[in-house]
């Protein structure tokens, strides 16, 4: 098993609150919860090893949450220690984090530096306070702008900033003043998501499609194009739908899901993909708790869901997730990939998306324009078998 990316997607499922729009695997816990949790990633970490006889040098490693920044740095170095030892962690490897304001503070985060953490994603969300009790989140505007300025003191110069707009009252001067601070703290990397309401959750009792709250498609539609204008202006690339960073800072993590790089993932709920036999295989982890821990200490991988990919799935899928970035899919890599030409196989697709203004099709690639990516989700469905 070839692996360019291991990813710790819930590195910790744990958090100090669980923020009530918030639809990942998560529970709240102390500091013994998560020492146990952490001996049972360095278990998996071992297990997963002995399954697989080849390994290979890591191109990207992410900590995602819950709230791994809840994690002490004895912790994290433990897990990358871990990690080199059994899978190989070259100097140029990408090491993110996942970290929320109100979480740390600058011990804290040169600590994470000091164990091997080059790369940070805070979750700002916003910088309006009203909104961040909306969301439930745990911290404030000004927390958020100190964890900025005390990451660079401790070290770090390469760091993402996520936004949410779309929020119940937020209204477009409160976005454009989100988009504004986020520039003015001048972060590396920046995600901006639209809200969804995610079936499960508390927002969704509270928020159905009608309540007048929630801003309506058209201004959703809006503070995604203001978002282009007002980053691009500040010297961002729009490289993929949800996605901005400086020059050379692209997210190696996240860029290599789209590529349909290998990854393994590691954790509740984790997803995989592995190039085994001709098209890859998808699977996943538990997203219980209490079932990947029982298992684990089974000395067992707690494997769900396994799909071996066709060749339509194969194909599907190089396309609804090569589209998410700017670059869009080129003529010459679909062909080398499949052996068939993307006109021939989606010849009937390419001409509606494109008349439609969704797709720019020129000599050598096929992209999303910006109308395109505001309606992804129907260009993509185009590709299915």
């Amino acid at each position: 098993t070839e692996i360019y990316t291991l990813s710790l997607h819930d590195a910790l499922p744990i958090c100090q609150s669980k923020c009530p729009y918030c639809a990942f695997v998560s529970r709240e816990g102390n500091e013994r919860a998560r020492s146990t949790y952490v001996t049972l990633l360095l278990e998996e970490m071992r297990l997963t090893c002995e399954e697989s006889a080849s390994q290979q040098l890591l191109d990207s490693v992410y900590l995602g949450g819950g709230t791994p920044s809840l994690l002490t740095p004895q912790q994290v170095a433990q897990l990358l220690e871990r990690i080199d030892k059994l899978y190989g962690l070259p100097n140029s490897t990408e090491i993110t984090l996942e970290a929320n304001p109100g979480t740390v503070d600058f011990q804290r985060l040169a600590g994470f530096r000091s164990a091997g953490i080059n790369r940070l994603s805070i979750g700002v969300q916003s910088f309006d306070d009203r909104m961040l009790v909306a969301l439930g989140r745990i911290h404030t505007a000004q927390q958020a702008c100190d964890t900025v300025a005390i990451a660079r003191k401790a070290g770090f110069n390469n760091i993402g900033i996520d936004l949410i707009h779309t929020l119940p009252g937020q209204t477009m001067e409160m976005w454009r003043s989100d988009l504004e601070q986020a520039l003015q703290l001048m972060p590396e990397h920046l995600s901006v998501y639209g809200l969804a309401i995610e079936e499960g959750t508390p927002f969704a009792a509270r928020y159905d499609d009608n309540n007048p709250l929630l801003p309506d498609d058209d201004l959703s539609a809006d503070m995604f194009e203001t978002a282009d204008a007002s980053l691009t202006t500040g010297g961002f690339e729009h490289y993929e739908i949800a996605n901005y960073a400086r020059p050379g800072f692209r997210a190696r993590h996240n860029s290599g899901y789209w590529k349909r790089d290998r990854y393994l993932g590691l954790g509740t709920g984790a997803h995989s993909f592995l190039h085994n036999g001709e098209y890859g295989i998808r699977f996943s982890n538990t997203p219980d708790l209490d079932e990947y821990s029982a298992e684990i200490r089974r000395k067992k991988l707690p494997r769900r869901e396994q799909h071996i990919l066709s060749r339509e799935d194969a194909q599907a899928e190089f396309m609804f997730l090569g589209l998410r970035m700017s670059n869009g899919v080129t003529f010459k890599s679909f062909a080398r990939e499949f052996g068939v030409t993307l006109e021939k196989l989606f010849a009937r697709q390419l001409h509606e998306l494109a008349t439609n203004g969704l797709l720019l099709v020129d000599a050598n690639s096929v992209r999303l324009t910006l109308r395109g990516m505001l309606l992804s989700n129907h260009v993509f469905s185009q590709f299915l078998f």
